[in-house]
């Protein structure tokens, strides 16, 4: 498992590396992405279960009064979420539901994330998902293909920019690969998608998953 998180985490600094030249490129003063900054950091975002994973060892590593804090915002997140989904159970998983019931959240959810430092920095920030990395920027492949246009209102970029193009396709399918091999390793299914969100992801005490089970239970079902 470690040799699969290390592989990704070679894509996530690919991602980095490429919003520090694009930024670069235009000017920093054209972007508003810096430590501080946290304009982004609210609301639900879902995430791979990889990534999940990422987190989860990331916030084992902070010390205790800190895990704890962050443990009670996750908590305090996961009871709004069972008043939606009232038999949601670990392992937090999304699958199980319609994509439009978990890929379009409310827009004007301005909760912070459970990982937001006081400072306005992230707790976790090198195991951060790869959401955090390309959001503010636009993510269009070379051949054109616009794979999200997220870009922040606070960033001075015309998304039509040469210089921000990057080989997402190649990005995305990469690492659909990866979290194929991943989810074969962990659960024996080579899943394409196994999804969670952020605060849910500190929540998952992965050792303790009967990851061979059932996994995609739909949570509007009755228990």
């Amino acid at each position: 498992m470690r040799s699969l998180l290390d592989e990704f985490q070679v894509l996530l600094t690919e991602v980095d590396d490429w919003f520090v030249r694009s930024v670069r490129s235009v000017g920093a003063a054209s972007v508003a992405c810096r430590a501080g900054c946290d304009a982004c950091c609210r609301g639900l975002f879902d995430i791979s279960l990889i990534e999940a994973l990422l987190l989860r060892r990331a916030w084992e590593g902070l010390p205790k009064d800190l895990r704890d804090q962050v443990r009670r915002k996750a908590e305090l997140r996961l009871v709004e979420l069972k008043q939606r989904w009232p038999n949601w159970k670990t392992p937090w998983l999304l699958n199980g539901l319609p994509d439009d019931e978990w890929t379009e959240m409310p827009e004007d959810d301005l909760t912070p994330c459970p990982l937001l430092g006081d400072d306005g920095c992230c707790l976790v920030y090198a195991a951060r998902p790869m959401t955090c990395r390309l959001h503010g920027l636009p993510a269009i492949d070379f051949d054109g293909t616009d794979f999200t246009s997220a870009v922040c209102s606070r960033n001075r970029i015309a998304p039509e920019d040469s210089r921000l193009r990057y080989p997402f396709r190649d990005l995305f399918r990469r690492e659909i690969e990866l979290f194929r091999r991943f989810a074969l390793q962990l659960t024996g299914r080579p899943y394409s998608e196994l999804d969670t969100f952020i605060p849910t992801a500190i929540l998952i005490n992965f050792d303790a998953v009967d990851w061979s089970g059932t996994l995609l239970v739909d949570p509007r079902e009755p228990g």
